[in-house]
């Protein structure tokens, strides 16, 4: 298995958790009740399984690894990248903050979680778009199997130090509950 294959992976499960976002935020947008437990686990997987995890694996070890082997990061795909994961940490502050307006009972805090949610959905869809069909078909391409090697190992490394054993198993359970309750599971 590639690195970029384990990266692919995960991004199945980031997928899966934007569609559970989604839902969610078309169900405030709609002004119905959607449980503030479900936006704390959302933003529980991102921060920790999306972010810490997977892009760490990305920000830490691919890119610089992809730069290595020619790979621009200014004005090129690995710069875009970068931008939108900054651009995800901003969309999951605002999502943070308008959570707590929510439970509180804030009146605009429904609209502004929605609007945080389905922003983060929106650019998360579209930044796996770019990676899995642009960028880590250029990786492969250009990545030695030494090179690909060591990143399969760091990205265990990162994946054992950031969140631990298990982990991985309960997210996945977590985004199984939350589909469930969401209705956004897809058919076996």
């Amino acid at each position: 298995m590639r690195a970029t294959d384990d990266l692919k992976t995960e991004h199945g499960a980031v997928k899966r958790m934007l569609r559970v976002l989604e839902a969610a935020s078309d169900r405030l947008s709609a002004g119905e009740r959607v449980s503030p437990e479900l936006f704390e686990d959302a933003i529980d997987f991102i921060r920790n399984f999306a972010d810490r995890c997977h892009h760490g694996k990305e920000e830490e070890l691919l890119f610089p690894a992809l730069e290595k082997a020619g790979i621009s990061r200014s004005g090129g795909p690995i710069g875009v990248m970068l931008s939108e994961h900054a651009e995800g940490r901003q969309f999951v502050q605002s999502m943070a903050a308008a959570l707590e307006g929510y439970r509180k009972g804030d009146p605009e805090s429904p609209k502004a979680l929605a609007q945080a949610a389905k922003g983060y959905a929106a650019l998360l869809a579209g930044h796996i778009y770019k990676e899995d069909n642009i960028l880590f078909p250029m990786g492969d391409r250009v990545l030695s199997p030494e090179a690909d090697a060591e990143l399969v190992e760091g990205f265990e490394r990162i994946e054992s130090d950031r969140i631990g054993p298990g982990v991985h198993e309960r997210y996945h359970e977590m985004i199984d509950r939350l589909e469930a309750e969401m209705g956004t599971a897809k058919p076996a």
